[in-house]
């Protein structure tokens, strides 16, 4: 009995920290940013390298004036910089990319208590942000798409209008040669990373498969085109939500459960919006919606203990 030690919780630990997930996801995040600076040139680059360097310097400056403990050594600045400007075209221009940065990590992130305590994905929400100020941020056209009919859409935005006849194909939509965001075109890009964070269990497989695959079943149904599906899958920024904004830890759900009822709700609202809203795109304003609903269905989905009655 002189060898037990008594202590409060938490009773088991782990080597995984803030600093190494968000090096693994960094990691992820890789091969897409390299294929959008080939597909996309140098423009890509500098939009990277701005998102990133004015979100962390956005944490740093904050927490020096607010007096709190320096957190960039975590890494999620860089995380969220680097999500933002993959979520950007070309067409945004390198102070675009600025005040989109400290939007995220300023409004969203710190002014909430930081990270974990944000009530969405500050990725996201700047994306939203910036979709609704500067409406050109949201297309893109790579360097060596040849399809000069409709250079300037996205292949989103050929379905909405009608013009699948002028659509790439489906192995440059594998590749990333179309128009979109910096790093959502390339799907096999965006399906290593996603690989690679299911392999190191940073993240779970039942949000992206759930999401990724509502949207298919729905626009099946919806279109009766199985190819018309694949697109809308491959199109816009799915792969890149599903895999690595669906998936943050402080906006979604914990419980298994209450991770597929997200994903659901992600996939149906993006249907919705892509088929019947204004945009052709839904992924961003589906997860910020269904952020914002994480904790009711947190509280539903919660498994009651054994034995338990009542509330």
């Amino acid at each position: 009995m002189k060898k037990l030690i008594v202590s409060s919780s938490p009773h088991i630990h782990t080597k995984t920290t803030t600093q190494s997930i968000m090096r693994d996801v960094i990691i992820a995040l890789l091969p897409a940013s390299v294929a959008g600076v080939v597909l996309f040139g140098i423009k890509a680059l500098f939009n990277i390298a701005a998102c990133v360097i004015a979100a962390v310097l956005s944490e740093f400056v904050f927490n020096l004036l607010a007096k709190k403990k320096q957190t960039v050594s975590d890494l999620s600045a860089v995380v969220t910089g680097l999500l933002l400007a993959l979520n950007l075209s070309t067409k945004a221009t390198v102070w675009q990319c600025v005040i989109g940065s400290v939007f995220a990590i300023v409004i969203v992130k710190c002014l909430f208590g930081g990270i974990g305590c944000n009530f969405a994905n500050p990725a996201i929400t700047a994306r939203v942000f910036l979709l609704m100020s500067f409406a050109q941020i949201g297309g893109g056209v790579a360097t060596n798409y040849q399809t000069d009919l409709i250079a300037s859409a996205t292949p989103l935005e050929a379905i909405k209008t009608g013009a699948t006849e002028n659509l790439p194909s489906l192995l440059d939509m594998l590749l990333g040669n179309r128009g979109g965001a910096i790093g959502e075109t390339c799907a096999i890009a965006i399906l290593l990373g996603g690989i690679y964070l299911i392999a190191r269990k940073v993240i779970r497989w039942h949000t992206p498969v759930i999401f990724i695959g509502t949207v298919f079943v729905l626009s099946f149904i919806i279109k009766q085109d199985l190819t018309l599906a694949l697109y809308e899958v491959l199109g816009g920024g799915l792969l890149l939500a599903a895999f690595f904004m669906a998936t943050d830890y402080s906006t979604t759900p914990i419980n298994k459960y209450g991770k597929m009822v997200f994903a659901f709700g992600c996939g149906v609202i993006t249907v919705l919006i892509r088929f019947w809203g204004a945009y052709p795109e839904g992924v961003s304003f589906a997860i910020l919606l269904m952020n914002i609903l994480s904790p009711y269905i947190e509280k539903l989905c919660t498994p009651k203990p054994f034995g338990k009655v009542g509330k």
